[in-house]
């Protein structure tokens, strides 16, 4: 078994009680030797000068997350980002950690490390070099998923000059769980994210993940104003957010980002901890298809459940399909410099 390779991390402040995270909201505050929430994140004494006015025997946060399981290469759409660079391959990289623990997590065997017994670090170092590397000879973009991609900021914007130069985009699936500071950090080495919405109320988002619901609505607003193109993910759970007033709830959230994002409504399925909900059923999803475009969203996506009517982007104006896509993969797109072939509307997307 590997274990990590700790490395001086940023988004960090001194406190009189130890060395405050400033990463997450979850706000850590660590002396040496203790690890933070996500288990990726530790306090250590600095044995010799670390720079940035550390001097020795001064305690400062290391991050593990200059590190992959996994380096695949994927379809844009498994992210799922429908609106960038259709049929584009991704570089897929995944730290393990995360800083939600939600109890039907199809990744924990990477995202739980730490947190549960039986997940063990299964990740190497890897560099920008390499990255960069691997992704010019893939010809593909640079992709952050899998486990929490907020956990490894450091890394992404380690990648934003080399990737620039190598003219790789830089996408993000995240939960979007960052604090307001960082969120405005990392945003210009990010070209798109998907962003998990996994419910409108507080409480019931807290229930399922660990964490508060605000921090993430204020990083999708910092995001979007910044320029980044945002695309909202929410697996619809039976008996957790699938009421219909919960469906509308959560698309008016995604409406205030615009009528414009992309919401992608995914088939929950058990595993993990939670196997006594059942599969969301295809006709729940074409109900909380409807309601959100009764709310006013234009593009709403189901991936697998309704078929490839489902998949395909339509213009709203004269609804030719202008962009096909299968299950998981680019299929044909009709559009000129992102505009619809027969009435000549703008789709919006980094086409």
């Amino acid at each position: 078994m590997t274990a990590p390779t700790w490395q001086p991390a940023g988004f960090q402040r001194r406190t009189d009680r130890g060395q405050l995270c400033t990463l997450c909201p979850h706000g850590c505050t660590l002396s040496a030797g203790d690890i933070g929430r996500c288990r990726v994140r530790r306090g250590s004494r600095v044995a010799g000068n670390a720079g940035d006015g550390a001097s020795e025997g001064d305690t400062i946060i290391e991050t593990a997350t200059f590190a992959t399981s996994v380096t695949h290469i994927l379809p844009v759409e498994r992210k799922p980002l429908y609106h960038v660079r259709p049929g584009r391959p991704v570089l897929t990289l995944a730290a393990p950690g995360c800083t939600f623990r939600c109890s039907y997590c199809q990744n924990f065997r990477i995202s739980q490390y730490g947190q549960d017994p039986q997940v063990p670090w299964s990740a190497r170092s890897i560099s920008t070099d390499e990255i960069v590397t691997r992704a010019l000879i893939a010809d593909a973009e640079i992709g952050f998923s899998y486990a929490e991609p907020v956990l490894a900021a450091e890394l992404t914007l380690a990648l934003q000059q080399p990737a620039r130069v190598a003219e790789r985009a830089i996408l993000w699936k995240t939960n979007g769980f960052i604090t307001a500071e960082a969120a405005r950090a990392v945003a210009p080495a990010l070209d798109a994210v998907c962003v998990d919405l996994k419910a409108a109320d507080s409480s019931d988002h807290e229930q399922l993940t660990g964490a508060p619901l605000a921090p993430i609505l204020a990083a999708l607003a910092i995001w979007r104003a910044a320029g980044v193109w945002i695309e909202v993910a929410t697996p619809i759970i039976p008996g957790f957010n699938s009421e219909p007033a919960q469906i509308a709830a959560m698309a008016e959230l995604v409406v205030a980002l615009g009528r414009d994002t992309p919401w992608h409504l995914l088939r929950f399925h058990p595993d993990y901890q939670l196997t006594d909900a059942p599969p969301t059923h295809p006709s729940l999803l074409q109900r909380a298809r409807a309601i959100a475009a009764d709310v006013g969203l234009r593009y709403v996506y189901v991936e697998r459940a309704l078929g490839q009517a489902g998949r395909d982007t339509a213009c709203p104006e004269c609804h030719y399909v202008c962009v096909r896509r299968d299950i998981w993969r680019f299929d044909g797109s009709e559009l000129v410099a992102g505009h619809c072939p027969r009435c000549c509307r703008p789709l919006p997307g980094r086409w």
